[in-house]
Formats: C-alpha cells, sequence, structure tokens
C-alpha cells in the first residue's frame, strides 16, 4: 500500500508547502467563493439546468483538480463557454430543464472525462497549440455575445425567441411594450450595485452583495406573491452520486456535445494555465493538468453536474486576491459545502430577473473588445479570424464557430509557409557586409552572382512559387547571371514534392549556363539534400553546399573565374 502510494503524482498545485502563503491562499478562496457562487449559479441559466448543479461545480470537481492537477492557479469549474455549448447540442433530444436533459449533461462530462484522460495519455496537450490567440479571442466573444443576446430579454420579463443572437436581440427589442416594469427595476438595481461595487473597489464582491440583497427584498415584500418569478426550492445537502442512463439514440448528441466542450477546454484551460505558469516562472505540464481535468470532469458527471473547464475570469480573480495554490480553491469549495448544508433555502427567494442579469454581464464581460482593436491595429488578418468566428459562433453556434476557427488558424499558419519572406543578398553601402533587401531585379552580391533567401520550409505547397521566383530573378534581361546562391539557412524541411522540384530547378539553370551554391548548416538539412541527390552531380550540374552565405559566394566567384 505504501509503495503504491509512493506511485502517485503527487499534487503540484497544493505542495510544495509555503505557510507564510497560507493566509492569503485562503483569503483568496473567500474572495473567489464569493464572487463565483452567483457566477455559477447564473451559468445554470445557460446551461438550462437547475440551481443548484452551479453549486456541485465548485465542490468535487474543484477538489479533484486540486488534488491531481499541476497548476497552481487555474481554476475549474462551471464555464460560459461549454455551458452555452451544452444546451446548443443537446436541446433538440432531451427538454432543458428535465431530468432527462440532467441526465445527459452529466454523461457529456463523463465522455469529456474520456476525452481528457485520452488526451493525457497520448501527450496531447500541444493540441491546444492548434487554436491560435486570434481565433480564441473570437470563439470568447461570440459566446459572450450569444450568452448576453440570450439573456438580454430576461432583463425585461420576456422570454428568449429567435435563433442566433441577432434574431434574439431584435425580438427583444420588437416586444418592449410587452416588458414588465418589476424584472426592469430589478434589472437596473442589480447593474446598479455590480458596477458601482466594481469601481469602488474591484474586490468588493458586487454580484454578491446583489444576490443577497436581492433575496432580502424578496422576503420583504413578497416578490413570489406579487408575480415576479423567483429561483424556486433549491435542494440542500451534498450531491447524490449516481451513473446516468443514456438511451441509444441520444448518444449522438452526447458525443457531438462532448467533442466541442473538449476542445474548448484544451485550448482554454491550456492557454489560462500557460500564462499563469510564465508570470511566476513556473513550469507549465500541460499533460498533468489534463489529468486534473479528466478527474475534475469525472467527478462532475457522477455527482449531478455539468462539464467544467479552466476559467480565466476566476483565475484572475484568485490571482488578484492574492492566491498562489490550489489551497485558496480548497477553501473555496469549503465555502460552497457550507452554502450546501445549511443556506439553500433563502436561495429560493432569489428573482430570475438578478440571476439574467448577472449572466448578461458575464457575457459582456466575455466580450474582448480590447483584444479585437488590438488585432486590428496590429494584424489584420487575424483580426479578420476572430471577427468570422465570433459572428459564427454568435449566429450559427459553439460547435461550427470552433471548427471554423481551427480551420482558419491552420489555413492562416499554411498561407504563412506558402507566401513566406524572400529576399536577396547584397552588400551594405560600405561594402564591408552583407545585408537583405527585398527582391528585385539588378540586386547583386557580387559580379554575376545572385544570393537569395528563403525563410520557411520547403513543401508541395510552396515549392512551385520557389522555382517561378528564381527562375524569374536569374532570367534578368539587363544583367547575365552565371551563379546562384540559394541561402536555405531559413529551410529546416523539405518534402518529396518539394525536393524533385529543387532538382528540376538545378537541371533547368545549368542547361541555362548558371552554377548554383546551397548554403544551411542544419545537420538534419543537409542529410536531406544528400538523401535526394542535391550534393551530387557532375561538372556544371553539381551543386556545392556551404556554412555561410560569404562562402557559398567566394566559392561560386573562385569557380567561375576558374571557368572564363
Amino acid at each position: 500500500m505504501t509503495s503504491l502510494l509512493q506511485r502517485l503524482p503527487r499534487p503540484a498545485g497544493l505542495l510544495p508547502l509555503q505557510p507564510h502563503q497560507l493566509a492569503a491562499d485562503v483569503l483568496a478562496g473567500l474572495t473567489l467563493a464569493a464572487l463565483a457562487i452567483p457566477e455559477v449559479m447564473g451559468y445554470t441559466r445557460i446551461s438550462q439546468t437547475p440551481v443548484v448543479t452551479g453549486l456541485y461545480t465548485m465542490l468535487l470537481p474543484m477538489v479533484a483538480f486540486a488534488l491531481l492537477g499541476a497548476s497552481r492557479h487555474l481554476v475549474v469549474a462551471a464555464d460560459s463557454a461549454t455551458a452555452a455549448i451544452l444546451v446548443a447540442t443537446l436541446a433538440g433530444v432531451a427538454a432543458p430543464g428535465s431530468a432527462p436533459y440532467g441526465g445527459l449533461t452529466m454523461a457529456v462530462a463523463l465522455v469529456v472525462a474520456v476525452f481528457l484522460s485520452l488526451a493525457a495519455v497520448l501527450r496531447l496537450g500541444f493540441l491546444a497549440d492548434f487554436l491560435s490567440r486570434s481565433a480564441l479571442i473570437g470563439l470568447l466573444s461570440g459566446i459572450g455575445v450569444q450568452v448576453a443576446a440570450g439573456e438580454l430579454p430576461g432583463l425585461f420579463g420576456l422570454t428568449k425567441q429567435g435563433h442566433g443572437a441577432l434574431q434574439q436581440i431584435l425580438s427583444a427589442f420588437a416586444r418592449l411594450g410587452q416588458s414588465r416594469i418589476d424584472h426592469l427595476l430589478v434589472a437596473v438595481g442589480v447593474i446598479a450595485v455590480i458596477v458601482g461595487c466594481r469601481r469602488l473597489n474591484r474586490r468588493l464582491p458586487g454580484a454578491l452583495i446583489a444576490v443577497a440583497g436581492s433575496i432580502l427584498v424578496s422576503g420583504l415584500l413578497d416578490f413570489p406573491g406579487k408575480g415576479l418569478d423567483v429561483v424556486g426550492t433549491v435542494p440542500g445537502g451534498l450531491p447524490h452520486l449516481v451513473v446516468p442512463v443514456v438511451r441509444a439514440s441520444q448518444w449522438n448528441a452526447v458525443l457531438v456535445s462532448a467533442a466541442s466542450c473538449f476542445v474548448v477546454i484544451l485550448a482554454q484551460s491550456s492557454a489560462t494555465a500557460r500564462a499563469y505558469a510564465q508570470r511566476y516562472r513556473e513550469r507549465s505540464l500541460e499533460n498533468r493538468d489534463l489529468v486534473g481535468l479528466a478527474a475534475a470532469n469525472l467527478a462532475a458527471g457522477l455527482s449531478g453536474t455539468f462539464v467544467v473547464n479552466g476559467s480565466p475570469t476566476k483565475t484572475e480573480i484568485v490571482d488578484s486576491a492574492g492566491g498562489r495554490s490550489q489551497f485558496a480553491h480548497l477553501t473555496a469549495a469549503a465555502v460552497v459545502l457550507l452554502v450546501l448544508l445549511f443556506f439553500t433555502r433563502p436561495l429560493a427567494l432569489l428573482p430570475a430577473a438578478v440571476l439574467s442579469t448577472i449572466v448578461f454581464l458575464i457575457g459582456v464581460k466575455l466580450i474582448d473588445s480590447k483584444g479585437l482593436q488590438e488585432l486590428w491595429h496590429l494584424q489584420r488578418n487575424e483580426f479578420v479570424i476572430a471577427v468570422a468566428t465570433l459572428i459564427t459562433v454568435a449566429q450559427a453556434g459553439v460547435m461550427p464557430g470552433i471548427t471554423l476557427a481551427v480551420v482558419l488558424s491552420l489555413i492562416e499558419q499554411v498561407r504563412h509557409t506558402y507566401r513566406p519572406r524572400t529576399s536577396l543578398w547584397t552588400p551594405n553601402q560600405d561594402g564591408t557586409a552583407l545585408c537583405t533587401v527585398p527582391v528585385s531585379p539588378g540586386v547583386l552580391a557580387a559580379p554575376g552572382i545572385l544570393a537569395y533567401r528563403f525563410e520557411a520550409n520547403l513543401f508541395y505547397a510552396n515549392a512551385n512559387r520557389f522555382t517561378q521566383e528564381l527562375m524569374a530573378i536569374t532570367s534578368q534581361p539587363d544583367a547575365v547571371i552565371r551563379g546562384l546562391v540559394v541561402d536555405a539557412s531559413g529551410i529546416d524541411d523539405i518534402d518529396y514534392s518539394a525536393a524533385k522540384a529543387l532538382l528540376e530547378l538545378r537541371d533547368d539553370l545549368s542547361q541555362a549556363g548558371i552554377q548554383i551554391a546551397l548554403v544551411t548548416s542544419s545537420t538534419a538539412m543537409l542529410e536531406e539534400l544528400h538523401r535526394f541527390g542535391m550534393g551530387m552531380g557532375y561538372g556544371d550540374n553539381s551543386v556545392g553546399i556551404y556554412a555561410t552565405v560569404k562562402q557559398a559566394i567566394h566559392a561560386l566567384s573562385a569557380r567561375l573565374g576558374a571557368m572564363t
């Protein structure tokens, strides 16, 4: 037994123990509970599950990640992105809010746990890198628009109508004449409290104050008796451990939902954990975090709640409050336990408009306007990716948005390698060194010699552009080109198609009387070139391989001089 315990990975998020930090971690955990409890209750409005399931996400799942995850900072609990995926993918096979629907959300969490476990075993943490930062900005902003648009009618006491964010917003404004003034007053009051607390002190739990105050006013003024919608009975006590039952016809929706959540969890959790590890110069262990996330979702699926995810907003709450380990998260879980055991009865009086308002503000906060502005000023093409992802998520749903984001990110990467930077080497003004300039006619490295630089791996997609540009610059009508240096120091790999194109280029230039020299110092590239026969040949058909551009130019100059 002792040997088995010794083999288990130690809880890296808790150890090594830092006694001087414990007080700050406990205070940060109390702050997290105060701010996150209303938030996770609000997420149940998005996922269309009972209010208590939001509290459950901050109990066993949070403890599971604290014990098995590697990050000392990442907070794992309910998240708006995955909550939105659930209702979008499962509403067609079970009525949202019903017991069968709740079982499906639990099943999704269990399948996500399996996916994350497989990803950890196969060490697939790197897959998070395939969703670019710009795509992630668009994805989360689109979810924010979708969430805010869905809750906008609730602020006016109206039901949600229409598919897609635009239709829901237009529908809400078209029915303003039917709005209920009591719901609107509650919503305005909640916004005033939350915004006011944020301006006074960002650490003030504005959402918690708004929730507690609205419950008190609801009880004093008898909101339920006056027809104002309230949350209703919230079951107390610990969650029951149960395995959900899924019919065969429902598995397709469960798998689609789980796959969508898996992609978001992989990208968002890894990016958040990595960012905070870099901030504190700690080692980021993505695959260990996948184990913790798998355990957290397993705990969620068995304890009656829905998918959990690494939350950037909650992680920032803990960090801003001084928390530096998972002890803060265990403290928050302990507070949730007390709420479940002793304080669920007052939650029945919570006005539904309060939750709608809190979720609406969460959605607005998710819209990364600062990130979008930065992309607009610094990288227009990535701004297009972000906006396209945002619009797709807001109108068509999260899964199409994720698919588009991944595809556009990969296309953008291929575009960079398909049209890489190219340049020509030429002596600087005083002739003491070489410098690169854009490709243009008349730029020589030495009399009769061109030196061309290609800054990307050479593969089937860009090989044709490579050869065409070289043929064009070596066929200049106003210059006699007798030698060509190809600076391949920026090329780390070459595939079969590109190698064949390079061999054909060598033969074509040889027939035109142009000698070739290649520059590379990479052992792997040298092996590749020799394997494809690039370093071989006879007479004018041979290709010299050199370590530097200067060496190649001198060798070609001497060779050409000897031939005259």
